[in-house]
């Protein structure tokens, strides 16, 4: 069902035509407080019919600004049209500025263009209310009709519709099998096997099937059974009781794709966004924290123990691709044990090097590796090759969290999941947190995984060793 797209002729030719009645008298009235006159001759007609006619171009690309129904509240008619009025002052000060054309003075623009959206809007909703009113009061509901079905797709449109046009959408009731929501059992009116009669002996005009859509025989019998009877036969998939699994729909311009996971990382300007954040506080940390910071625990690290003070290890990445980790080392050099995953009281870690992994020092490198697009600021962080091969096998899930760029610090670090992982439940737990990150992603996600580790930096990590 394309929300708002689909509207009469009459009102795609007839509001609009209003919407130019009321741009005149606008241009009149400015006219007049401006000017001192009702009459505008010289360049303003031509303004006039420039203005007029770009704003009847945008009223039939921007279909929403003309629905009347409830589909569409008041407040989403109010953003509608302040958008279309926004996209058209700025369509006209582009002309005006390209073409040099300072004929017209601003302040009569600025009264145009504030009596023209007073006038259009007041319109509108008037329009609106009277539309509502008349289908309230006198006109019978457009449709009534019943669900087939007492699901979460049932249940939805049902809220929705109630929502949104309880006027011209009059619900007569469930019709559905499986058990119901206490709250919902008196709006079911009875098993499948009676929804027939009951249509036949109510005035029913609309039947909405939520059910799965592998049921295909009830299907072509509910669709002849209304072909019949001269009823609307309208489909609402459950493709969450189709596919046994969460389904998130989006549309390729009118086209309905569905996804079993909702993947915000995946979207071109998300990634954009995220990259560029990543690059630019990937410099802003090595640019103004390394110069102070790196020489002074690289001088540290050296009188601790003998041995490098950067440590190089191959990790996994996106999509299993391996990178060279940077962390500043914190282990006694040649252990042999590079694979062995720290524990507590682990005898490899040198003094200095407890501190470091406690306040996450350690992982400062990584901002390098930021720099160079092998890993983000924020993300699952990425493990060991060998964790990779072992969780691999045990966890069906695990892999899936490299569908993305790994992070220095991650949804499952800040939420306590670090560090050892012996106990089968704590890699379940990290893995669990890393999917959710990546199905629930915003970029103040990754602002509030930021501050919260900057604060377990401050007063350092338990899990740490």
């Amino acid at each position: 069902m394309e929300r708002y797209r689909h509207y009469s002729d009459a009102s795609g030719f007839i509001l609009p035509a209003i919407d130019v009645l009321l741009i005149f008298a606008s241009f009149r009235v400015a006219g007049w407080l401006i000017m001192g006159s009702w009459k505008f001759g010289g360049y303003y007609p031509f303004f006039f019919a420039i203005f007029a006619l770009l704003w009847w171009i945008l009223s039939g690309q921007l279909a929403n600004i003309y629905r009347v129904d409830k589909l569409i509240t008041y407040p989403e008619k109010l953003l509608y049209l302040m958008r279309a009025f926004l996209l058209h002052a700025s369509i006209v000060l582009v002309v005006v500025l390209v073409l040099h054309m300072y004929w017209l003075p601003l302040r009569y623009l600025f009264a145009v263009y504030t009596l023209a959206v007073t006038s259009v809007v007041c319109g509108r909703f008037l329009l609106t209310f009277s539309y509502r009113a008349y289908h309230r009061h006198i006109a019978r509901p457009h449709s009534r009709f019943i669900i087939v079905g007492a699901g979460e797709s049932a249940q939805e449109l049902y809220r929705f519709l109630g929502s949104h046009d309880p006027v011209g959408n009059q619900f007569e009731g469930f019709f559905a099998d499986e058990p119901v929501a206490a709250g919902l059992r008196n709006l079911v009116r009875g098993p499948l096997a009676e929804m027939k009669a009951y249509c036949l002996r109510t005035q029913i005009d609309e039947i909405y099937f939520t059910l799965p859509l592998d049921q295909h025989s009830l299907i072509e019998d509910l669709s002849q059974f209304a072909d019949d009877h001269f009823l609307s036969f309208r489909i609402v998939p459950d493709f969450r009781g189709t596919v046994r699994k969460d389904v998130n729909v989006y549309y390729y311009d009118h086209l309905p794709i569905l996804t079993i996971r909702h993947e915000p990382l995946h979207i071109r300007t998300n990634q954009l966004l995220k990259r560029l954040f990543d690059i630019s506080f990937s410099l802003t940390v090595i640019c103004g924290i390394f110069p102070f910071i790196l020489p002074v625990l690289a001088l540290i690290i050296k009188l601790d123990s003998p041995g490098p003070v950067f440590f190089k290890q191959m990790r996994p990445g996106k999509r299993n691709h391996l990178f060279p980790c940077y962390k500043l080392r914190t282990m006694s050099a040649g252990h042999g044990q590079a694979e062995l995953q720290a524990t507590k009281a682990d005898p490899r870690i040198t003094r200095v090097g407890r501190y470091l992994r406690k306040y996450n020092l350690d992982e400062l490198p990584q901002f390098f590796n930021v720099l160079l697009g092998h890993m983000s600021v924020v993300g699952p962080r990425p493990n060991m090759v060998s964790q990779l091969e072992e969780y691999s096998k045990h966890i069906r899930t695990y892999q899936m969290r490299h569908g993305v760029t790994p992070g220095i610090t991650g949804y499952a670090q800040v939420n306590g999941y670090r560090g050892e992982t012996r106990a089968p439940q704590a890699m379940r737990k990290r893995v669990e947190y890393d999917l959710k990150y990546m199905e629930t992603w915003t970029f103040g996600l990754d602002m509030k995984i930021i501050g919260q580790t900057v604060w377990n930096m401050i007063r350092g990590e338990k899990n740490a060793y």
